[in-house]
């Protein structure tokens, strides 16, 4: 009996690198049994961003908030979209970062080259492989670049459940696994959504060090570490001093709700070459970053997801870092209420 479709696409992103697949459908109009799975997922989806949105969680980020609709839904997005294949590649290594006195901290997920290109190179790939398999199929490959709800559509595949800190879970690979996804014209065999393990656990609500996560599953992104270091743009930007004292050692990004996380226990180290860091991003010298010009910035992160900062923003970031070590932060940092309901 010939394989279907859908296992020949699994195993030709298996054979890729990806090291978890998935995938979700979408409802149709002209379904006789239409998925109410997916339908109520889009609308769940829908709901939740617009009520994000509308408590400002968004910060300055707004690119977010144009086209929610658009964003919820990826019909909008392609035409035509019935199913969604969910992605995933484990990027931990088993190197612990260098925190002596005079060193930063860099998210782990930036250690190495730039996922958007390690993943996007093998989403091309597949999508050339799914073209020839079905010549009928359009689609469209998105590495965290896309208006797509990627965590989302990724727990609706299967890959695992989007756990209070709001980031995926797998039962797994843990916390560490990078998206990317295809929306695909095709009609696929959709697989079972993941469950949510979480349970009682608030152990990434009580580790975030600016009491980002307010409640669990919501995430304030204008008291994240990873948008204060990443996407808040300006060299002086109006941030408190419980904020910056809260940012610690921290220079790009923040994995403090992540290594917490029980389900990394058995994490096993990936064997992707390019997430393997390097001595500047595991020990990074505060001193040593902050004598970096425009262009020895670019040219020491030509590969790295650090350039997302900008030169600006990691001197801004380092200075915030270099004054913490003279004026630690204080015990009593403000942690989020642990007894909220999520949305």
């Amino acid at each position: 009996m010939p394989e279907s479709l859908t296992a020949l696409i699994k195993q030709a992103a298996h054979d890729l690198g990806f090291d978890v697949v998935g995938i979700s459908r979408l409802p149709s109009h002209s379904d006789s049994t239409p998925d109410h799975r997916a339908t109520s997922s889009s609308d769940r989806l829908r709901d939740r961003l617009h009520e994000w949105l509308r408590r400002g969680f968004h910060a300055s980020m707004a690119w977010i908030a144009r086209d929610p609709e658009r964003r919820a839904d990826p019909a909008l997005v392609l035409p035509g979209c019935r199913s969604i294949i969910s992605v995933g590649m484990n990027y931990y290594t088993d190197q612990r970062a260098d925190e002596r006195p005079g060193n930063g901290r860099i998210a782990r997920y930036a250690w190495g080259l730039d996922y958007h290109k390690i993943l996007g190179d093998r989403l091309t790939r597949l999508s050339e492989q799914i073209a020839t398999l079905a010549p009928e199929g359009r689609h469209r490959t998105y590495v965290d670049t896309g208006p797509v709800m990627e965590k989302a559509w990724a727990q609706q595949a299967g890959l695992g459940w989007i756990g209070k800190h709001s980031n995926l879970v797998s039962p797994q690979f843990g916390s560490w696994l990078l998206l990317g996804e295809i929306l695909t014209t095709l009609e696929l065999d959709p697989d079972e959504a993941g469950t949510d393990l979480c349970g009682s656990c608030t152990l990434c609500i009580q580790a975030c060090p600016t009491g980002a996560i307010t409640e669990p599953y919501v995430v304030d992104a204008g008291r994240c570490i990873s948008y204060l270091t990443i996407e808040l743009r300006g060299s002086e930007p109006q941030i408190s001093d419980e904020l910056r004292r809260g940012l610690g050692n921290r220079i790009f990004g923040c994995d403090d709700c992540l290594d917490i996380c029980p389900y990394n226990h058995q994490a096993e180290p990936t064997g992707e070459p390019g997430f393997q860091p390097t001595p500047l991003t595991l020990s990074p010298s505060l001193r040593t970053l902050m004598e970096l010009n425009e262009t020895t910035f670019a040219t020491a992160f030509k590969q790295s997801p650090i350039r997302r900062a900008k030169h600006a923003g990691l001197q801004r970031n380092l200075s915030w870092a270099l004054d913490n070590e003279v004026k630690p932060a204080r015990s009593g940092t403000p942690t989020a209420p642990q007894n909220a309901d999520p949305l």
